[in-house]
């Protein structure tokens, strides 16, 4: 599997939890379990595509400003997290908060998977790119065991 495909695979992931999320309603353990779980997937997708993705296309002129730009997300992402975890979830705040959440991730994804992942395929070589998704998918086995401990 190719970083692409690796890169892909978690999105569809994202994308499913996103969606179960804002359906939930209250402060209720369905919607604290998903919350937590999009939030573990987010975190070790983030750490995993800057260390296997953005980190070896910063080096490249093409790729640079995009890169960095994709970085600069991850960060807005991870502050309207830390927003929701200190927000009640049986504000009224909450659910526009989440939706908010799922419109700045699902812009990134499709950023990534429609602007990026062209420009990336003009830097990386097909050897690199299967480098990168085993690298991509052995940290994030790696993160997901330390959850789990």
């Amino acid at each position: 599997m190719n970083i692409f495909e690796a890169i892909r695979k978690d999105h569809e992931k994202q994308r499913t939890l996103l969606d179960i999320l804002v359906k939930t309603e209250g402060d209720s353990r369905g919607r604290r379990e998903i919350f937590d779980r999009l939030k573990r997937e987010l975190e070790t997708h983030a750490a995993a595509e800057e260390r296997h993705f953005y980190v070896p296309l910063i080096d490249a002129d093409l790729t640079q400003e995009k890169s960095r730009h994709g970085v600069a997300e991850h960060h807005e992402i991870d502050e309207m997290i830390a927003h929701l975890d200190e927000t009640d979830f049986s504000s009224p705040g909450w659910l526009p908060g989440a939706k908010k959440l799922k419109h700045l991730v699902e812009h990134h994804l499709d950023e990534e998977e429609h602007e990026i992942f062209q420009l990336a395929g003009k830097v990386l070589s097909e050897d690199r790119k299967r480098v990168l998704g085993m690298e991509y998918q052995q940290t994030l086995t790696e993160m997901k065991e330390e959850y789990r401990q």
